[in-house]
């Protein structure tokens, strides 16, 4: 006998209609918006840390570069010199001005020519110094970065105008200053009669001193600009400044009275404060 067959029972149909069950997590979308700006703010980053003259120049070359802006400074500053000799006998009674009522002597042969040159020297250099600056700049700009060359005016622009403000504080108020109380401390005992070339080399000292005491807002913006010194550290220090200024007060006047050096130390104390709040306002 054969055994009797037996039959598989027929498979459900709602096996075949059963989905598969994903077991994979959402994707989440990638902020693209943030993406992009970031990379824009890279890109910017990145153009304006680049320099636009990025040229290969050998030490040689630089050398020789080197060389030309001195010459050119060199011919502007004789330049300079010979058109202020040749006018120079305005520019000593202009300087006499603060000393009214003072004799001036002529000590030795030749005294009285020799400051006529010094003086020329002075303001020779005085009028070539705007030239002999934009050479320097010249000679620095192709290693610039664009970032850096956006300071490159407000500085060159800013250095000029305090300058000039230097000297004029000097002549109208730290020169008479000092003159009158050399002059009334000892006028009821001696005769104010001075050294020409002595009195020269006094007030064109004051006065150039007290100029290059005005680059210190200078100083600060590019201290500011660099990230070596925040607006915030300038102001902390003020104890610092304070005494620093009287000292500087005391180095740079070749006069040894209080009122000249407080009017000096005075003025650098409130250049001080006005570089710290032009570091704060562009954000440093």
């Amino acid at each position: 006998m054969t055994p009797p067959e037996t039959s598989t029972p027929p498979e459900s149909s709602d096996n075949h209609n059963l989905a598969p069950v994903s077991l994979k997590e959402p994707e989440v979308k990638p902020n693209n918006t943030a993406r992009v700006g970031d990379c824009q703010d890279l890109e910017e980053d990145d153009y304006l840390d680049r320099a636009p003259d990025d040229v290969e120049m050998s030490i040689f070359d630089h050398l020789e570069e080197l060389r030309m802006r001195i010459f050119y400074s060199l011919i502007a500053g004789v330049v300079g010199i010979i058109g202020c000799f040749i006018v120079v006998k305005p520019i000593v009674q202009f300087l006499e001005v603060p000393a009214r009522g003072v004799k001036f002597l002529q000590l030795a042969p030749g005294e009285y020519f020799f400051v006529t040159i010094k003086v020329a020297a002075y303001s020779g250099f005085l009028l070539a110094s705007p030239f002999i600056l934009y050479q320097i700049v010249k000679f620095v700009l192709p290693g610039l970065t664009i970032r850096e060359r956006r300071f490159l005016g407000p500085i060159f622009l800013g250095s000029t105008v305090l300058f000039g403000l230097g000297l004029v504080f000097a002549y109208f108020a730290i020169v008479p200053a000092a003159l009158k109380f050399f002059i009334s401390y000892g006028s009821e005992v001696v005769e104010q009669a001075w050294s020409i070339e002595q009195y020269f080399e006094f007030v064109l000292l004051l006065m150039f001193s007290t100029a290059l005491a005005f680059q210190i807002p200078i100083l600060q913006f590019l201290l500011g600009i660099s990230g070596i010194v925040s607006s915030r550290q300038m102001f902390s220090g003020w104890r610092y400044v304070l005494l620093g200024a009287a000292v500087l007060g005391a180095v740079l006047t070749p006069s040894t009275d209080p009122l000249t050096q407080s009017l000096l130390g005075g003025a650098v104390v409130a250049l001080y404060l006005g570089g710290s709040f032009v570091v704060k306002l562009i954000g440093k």
